[in-house]
C-alpha cells in the first residue's frame, strides 16, 4: 500500500519497505554516494534501490520519526543534540574517500574537498527514536566541501541560532550558544576549527537565500511557495541576528572547556 509522507519541495511515497521520490540529474551520484558510505559500514542512510521508468529514484525506508517544525521536546532535548552531532560525525567519516570529482551535484562543490557535505542536515532530515539520531535522509544537495560547511548550518538548526521572531527557533542567545557549543564538543571539533564559524554560518545562509530566490524566479513552484509565505523574510533576519551576535557567538563556541 502506497503512502503519502510528503516532502518539503516533493512529493514522497512509501510502497512497503520501499521510498518513491522524483529523481534529478545528481541522483544517480547520491546513489553512488550512499552505496559509498553503506559500503564502509555507515547503515544509518537510505540503501540505493534503484530508479523507475517514471523518473522516481527508490531507497529503503527508515524506520523512525522524522520532525517538522515546531519540534517536539524530544528533539529539542540535550540527548538529541548530542545523538545528532555524533552521527554527522560518523557519516562525515564514511564519505571519504568518495571519488566524486567529476560526479553531478544539485549543489557546486566547495574547496577545501574534506568530505561530502550533506547539505541540509536539520531535524526534518534527521530519523530519531526517542532522543537518539538513528538516520539520516534527503541527500538531494549533498556536495563536496570542508566539514565546517555543513557544521556551519547544522548549527544553525540544532542550536538554533534563530532571531526571537523566528517561531520555529528558541532559545536565549546564550543557550543557544551553549547547544552550539555542546554540538561541537560531541562531534569532536577542536578549537582552533570553531573560529570563525559564526561567519560562515551568516555566508551557508545567504547562499540558501540565493539559491530560494533563484529557484522562484526561474519559476520552480516549490520555491515560490517558500517565497510567498515568507521564507526568505525569516533567512534574512536570522542572517541580521548571527550577524549582530558574531563576536559572542565565536567566543562562546570555546569557552568552557
Amino acid at each position: 500500500m502506497e503512502v503519502f509522507l510528503g516532502g518539503g519541495n516533493r512529493e514522497i511515497r512509501k510502497d512497503g519497505g520501499f521510498v518513491h521520490r522524483p529523481a534529478g540529474p545528481w541522483s544517480v551520484t547520491v546513489h553512488r554516494l550512499l552505496s559509498h558510505i553503506r559500503a564502509r559500514g555507515f547503515d544509518r542512510a537510505p540503501q540505493p534501490i534503484g530508479f523507475t521508468d517514471s523518473g522516481d529514484e527508490i531507497l529503503s525506508y527508515l524506520p523512525g520519526a522524522v520532525s517538522n517544525y515546531p519540534l517536539p521536546d524530544s528533539v529539542k532535548s540535550e540527548a538529541a543534540l548530542l545523538s545528532a552531532a555524533r552521527l554527522l560525525r560518523a557519516y562525515h567519516d564514511a564519505t571519504e574517500g568518495f571519488l566524486g570529482e567529476d560526479s553531478t551535484w544539485q549543489l557546486k562543490r566547495r574547496s577545501p574537498v574534506e568530505v561530502i557535505c550533506h547539505g541540509d542536515y536539520a531535524p526534518y532530515n534527521v530519523v530519531f527514536d526517542g532522543t537518539n539520531a538513528v538516520g539520516i535522509i534527503d541527500f538531494d544537495v549533498a556536495h563536496p566541501g570542508p566539514r565546517n560547511w555543513d557544521i556551519a548550518y547544522a548549527l544553525y538548526r540544532w542550536a538554533p541560532f534563530t532571531n526571537p521572531l523566528n517561531t520555529d527557533g528558541f532559545g536565549t542567545p546564550g543557550e543557544q550558544i551553549s547547544r552550539a557549543r555542546k554540538f561541537c564538543d560531541a562531534y569532536g571539533l577542536g578549537p582552533q576549527n570553531r573560529i570563525g564559524l559564526a561567519e560562515l554560518i551568516e555566508e551557508r545562509l545567504r547562499q540558501l537565500l540565493d539559491f530560494l530566490v533563484s529557484e522562484a524566479e526561474a519559476g520552480v513552484e516549490a520555491f515560490r511557495n517558500n517565497m510567498r509565505d515568507g521564507h526568505h523574510l525569516l533567512y534574512q533576519n536570522d542572517i541580521e541576528y548571527i550577524e549582530q551576535n558574531r563576536q559572542i557567538i565565536d567566543s562562546g563556541l570555546n569557552s568552557g572547556r
